[in-house]
């Protein structure tokens, strides 16, 4: 209740600071026109207005309001001193910010009034009994306008009045603060938060692209390294099988044998590869199947907990598959443990992936275990990742995936708990 009060006080102070600051400067700027000098009275008045509108999204912060500060256009480097001097002018925030600074003085005195008003009736009509001998004695009282005689009952309608005022105060004082803060909460931050979400899109997408070309490299880079090494090596075996045939059946025969153990070898690793751009069965059975042949593939022994919902878009399933996967692999090769964890479900808007192993611990994105990919991977579907790790375990990782939007899930759910062993 304090706090509001001295918020709407003030925010009608800054309403009529704002009010002489901008009517004077820029009437000032419109006479001077004629000379030039009103261009720079001009942006002088706009850089009047945003120093007030610092100062509202101070008091919007100290109430514990979200108040980001937007970007403000700067003048690019080396740009010279009249230059610099009129970037106000050209930037769309700090018209809105000298928008904001008429403006506020409607909302702050409306609010103001309001609320000095409110608090003078109840404190009032509480205190009314006390000072009321003082009236003059002919004084009509409001009991006397309704019919009622007497001092007492005056004092009476005035105090039940003050106790009325003062159970509603809060109320009303919340409702102008309101009033004047959603102003300054529209004009003052919305530019800034339509940027933080530009940016945020525009790193989701760029780390989209990234973590595709990544995997694309490695891709490639495994297809050099394995497959395509093999089936090198498969044509010369089968060049020298026929070579043979006709000389040494038997040797022809041996190395075809050799060269079919090969094809199968090379077969395998073209289905893993696979696993690591789209596993068919994704495609095919859905992401709880997936997660639950992943789990009968891990050398650890692994529960799972599974509340998938159904008709995931296909960019969700894949990160979330990612995430196991990956996380898995961590704790095969670097953690030591006995025993794993997994569960995917929703909480509110999000799916969230756990996955904890009771292991050494120490994993940290940093240490280049595949843990920074993912997160990467992750940031192009607008998800975050959190691990967290200490000396001894156990590690756990999280990784949110929002649902919302545009390709969010919609439907029921599939749920079920699995086991699974190597």
């Amino acid at each position: 209740m304090l706090q509001d009060s001295v918020f709407i006080a003030s925010g009608w102070a800054l309403g009529v600071a704002g009010l002489v600051l901008v009517v004077t400067g820029l009437s000032a700027a419109v006479g001077l026109l004629v000379v030039w000098v009103g261009v720079l009275v001009a942006a002088g008045t706009l850089l009047g207005a945003r120093g007030l509108a610092h100062l509202q999204r101070t008091e919007l912060r100290r109430c514990g309001r979200a108040a980001p500060t937007p970007a403000y256009v700067r003048a690019a480097p080396g740009a010279g001193r009249l230059r610099r001097a009129l970037v106000p002018l050209r930037d769309p925030q700090s018209w809105l910010d000298t928008v904001w600074a008429l403006l506020a003085f409607v909302t702050g005195t409306v609010s103001f009034v309001v609320g000095v008003s409110w608090w003078a009736l109840a404190l009032g009509g509480l205190t009314y009994w006390s000072w009321q001998r003082w009236l003059p004695a002919d004084d009509v009282g409001p009991a006397e306008l309704l019919g009622w005689d007497g001092r007492r009952a005056d004092s009476l309608l005035h105090l039940v009045a003050g106790a009325v005022a003062l159970v509603l105060l809060p109320r009303v004082l919340r409702g102008c603060a309101l009033l004047h803060g959603g102003l300054a909460d529209v004009l003052l931050c919305g530019r800034a938060r339509w940027q933080s979400e530009v940016h945020r899109v525009t790193h989701s997408r760029a780390a989209a692209r990234q973590a595709e070309a990544q995997s694309l490299r490695r891709l490639e880079r495994d297809l050099h390294d394995g497959p395509q090494q093999s089936m090198v090596r498969l044509t010369l075996d089968i060049g020298r099988a026929r070579r043979h045939l006709s000389t040494d059946p038997r040797a022809a025969g041996e190395i075809l044998d050799d060269a079919l153990v090969r094809a199968r070898g090379t077969t395998e690793e073209l289905r893993a590869l696979s696993r690591g751009i789209a596993p068919p069965l994704l495609v095919d059975r859905g992401l709880r199947v997936t997660v639950a042949e992943l789990l009968q593939r891990s050398p650890i022994p692994t529960s799972a907990t599974l509340d998938v919902p159904a008709d995931l878009p296909p960019h969700t399933e894949t990160a979330v598959y990612f995430t196991v996967a990956e996380a898995l692999t961590n704790v095969a090769k670097h953690s030591g443990a006995g025993r794993v964890e997994v569960a995917v479900g929703t909480v509110g808007t999000d799916l969230v992936v756990s996955v904890v192993d009771d292991g050494v611990g120490g994993a940290h994105p940093a240490k280049g275990s595949g843990l920074a990919g993912l997160a990467q991977r992750l940031a192009g579907v607008e998800g975050r990742l959190s691990v967290t790790s200490p000396r001894g375990g156990p590690t756990s990782v999280v990784a949110t995936v929002p649902l919302g939007g545009p390709g969010g899930a919609s439907g029921g759910a599939s749920g079920g708990v699995a086991d699974g062993r190597a």
